[in-house]
Formats: C-alpha cells, structure tokens, sequence
C-alpha cells in the first residue's frame, strides 16, 4: 500500500521547534521531489517548502526562510522538515506529499502531486 505517514506535529510555544517526519511506505522516495505544506482554517493550501531527488536542491516559502529546514533520508525513505523560531502565524494542518518530477517545479502547486500524507496539526501558543 503506497501512503505517507507523518509524524512529530503537536504544541509548541512562540519561539520553540518542531521536527516533523515523513516516512514513505510502497514506494521508494528517491526519484521523488518532497514538499510540505500547510492549511490553516479559513485558508488554501500553502506550499512551505521543497527538496528535489536530483541534486537535493530545496526552496522556502519567504514566510518561512531562514526558520525551517528541509532534508531527506532516502536510505529510510524519509523526509523531515524541522522548524524552528516558530511564530503565532505558524500554526495548521501540515502535509508532506511526494511529487514525481524529481526537481521542485510548481513546488507550491498541490496538484502537482502525486502522495499526500494525512496530515499532522501543529499549534503555537503559549
């Protein structure tokens, strides 16, 4: 069965971190673009960020540059994106989803996708 299962959302105070991981089973995410996303209430789907398979090259929304680091682990089919300094505007359901065109174009685009992991709710509040 081909799924994604994210895991490591939760609460977190303004200013703490968060590590969310993306293990892939059924299929192998090496040839695979990851990307994250993130839906608050009320709003679309945002893109966040994105790490290619080809040459591991990644690219950051701007609300989030500077704060959130993408990486990938293809021996455990993982993906992982840590956020750090986390802010008020932070918080909602956040996705990774796999894209078949190993490099990040239309990283933002969610159609563009191919695997999408349920979603997992990260809060801020102190």
């Amino acid at each position: 069965q081909v799924q994604l299962v994210e895991s490591g959302g939760g609460l977190v105070q303004p200013g703490g971190s968060l590590r969310l991981s993306c293990a892939a089973s059924g299929f192998t995410l090496d040839h695979y673009a990851i990307g994250w996303f993130r839906q608050a209430p009320g709003k679309e789907r945002e893109g966040v960020s994105c790490i290619s398979s080809s040459d591991g090259g990644s690219l950051y929304a701007d609300s989030v540059k500077g704060r959130f680091t993408i990486s990938r682990d293809n021996a455990k089919n993982t993906g992982y994106l840590k956020m750090n300094s986390l802010k008020p505007e932070d918080p909602g359901v956040y996705y990774c989803a796999a894209h078949s065109d190993p490099d990040c174009n239309d990283y933002d685009t969610p159609r563009e996708y191919d695997y999408w992991s349920p979603g997992s709710q990260v809060t801020v509040s102190s």
